[in-house]
């Protein structure tokens, strides 16, 4: 078998990048080994890079496991892998997985709670671990899955997944009293899908973002109001709650003085502009948090049922608000990752390496 490799980030430079050549690992009893198929590469990723030590996202895929000295590290990412070998009844070679996955060839897994859905990865070393990112999804199982939407799911499906949890935190709480939400970062795919979700029930929805993507925001159609950073001025001053996916102080503070005591929710969300100042605001959204709580409303089975739902009705219009750019090969995946994290990539863009 031709030897496996691992992309790997900087701890405390992103910019800094490495492709290091591994053999491939053997399997001990209990494992599957997985060869990583196609992934993409989103402002999201480097969200989790941002947060790598403080919301542990590092440690779901050790850089240490791969020979890779302290300095160094995975930040993982969402697509789609095959089973290349198996020593688990249930987990098969050739069989196609959705998940969490290291910017490498393969990962080992050791399969648990195997069922016709997937399974989980009950590796010791992400037993503490947020528990959704540990499972991985059989293509012949998921009520979400389509074939040709691939890409699709590659690049929007974890935000989704984040934006529609959103969308239903703030609706669960009667929009905590606000008569309009704010959400920063407005053509950002996390941002837009919330507002896609949240559209229509009787709220206003405004989005902040710049200037040079304020037309492409407008066109979206999810918002009632576009208006670029340097116009918050224009806000009407009503109850407000604000979704911050900019993570931007100045944008805060410029906020919290138009509104003053009308900012009845501040929310921080994500961090596109890689700014760690979610400190700042009145509460931080994580998702799980309310994915545990719809799973006790609703069952597991109904919350896939209901997202599976919004996420054919997203699917259907999304394809028109994005180019694909397709890479091959870790060197696409590095220049992938160097783009987006140098904020180069345009609103209409979306990043997927086949490895």
């Amino acid at each position: 078998m031709a030897p496996s490799w691992t992309f790997a980030v900087g701890r405390d430079d992103l910019g800094r990048t490495t492709i290091a050549e591994q053999p491939v690992p053997a399997l001990a009893d209990g494992e599957a080994l997985l060869r990583v198929d196609r992934v993409g590469i989103t402002a999201n990723n480097v969200t989790y890079a941002v947060l790598g030590e403080a919301m542990r996202y590092w440690e779901f895929f050790p850089a240490a496991s791969r020979g890779l000295g302290d300095g160094w590290a995975l930040p993982p990412l969402w697509g789609f892998a095959e089973v290349a070998a198996s020593t688990v009844a249930g987990v098969e070679p050739g069989q196609r997985v959705y998940g969490y996955l290291p910017p490498a060839g393969h990962l080992v897994v050791r399969p648990e709670r195997v069922d016709a859905s997937g399974f989980r990865d009950a590796s010791a070393h992400r037993a503490e671990l947020p528990s959704p990112y540990n499972a991985y999804r059989l293509t012949t199982g998921d009520a979400a899955y389509r074939a040709g939407q691939e890409d699709l799911l590659i690049l929007f499906r974890p935000l989704f997944f984040t934006s529609f949890m959103l969308a239903d935190q703030v609706a669960d709480n009667d929009f905590y009293g606000a008569r309009t939400v704010v959400l920063s970062s407005a053509s950002s795919k996390t941002a837009y899908a919330a507002a896609f979700e949240l559209h229509g029930r009787g709220h206003r929805l405004a989005g902040l973002t710049s200037r040079g993507n304020v037309d492409f925001t407008r066109s979206l159609g999810c918002y009632d109001t576009v208006l670029p950073y340097d116009r918050i001025a224009d806000l009407d001053v009503e109850p407000t709650a604000y979704l911050d996916l900019s993570g931007a102080p100045a944008l805060r503070a410029a906020l919290r003085e138009r509104l003053g005591d009308r900012l009845v929710r501040d929310i921080a969300v994500g961090l596109t502009t890689g700014i760690p100042n979610a400190h700042a605001a009145g509460e931080v959204f994580f998702a799980p948090v309310q994915m545990r709580k719809r799973s006790r409303d609703w069952g597991r089975d109904g919350l896939d049922q209901r997202f599976a739902a919004s996420w054919e009705r997203f699917a259907a219009v999304v394809a028109g608000w994005v180019d694909v750019h397709a890479g091959a090969g870790p060197e696409d995946l590095r220049r992938a990752w160097l783009e987006v994290l140098g904020g180069r990539t345009p609103p209409r863009v979306g990043h997927v390496v086949q490895l």
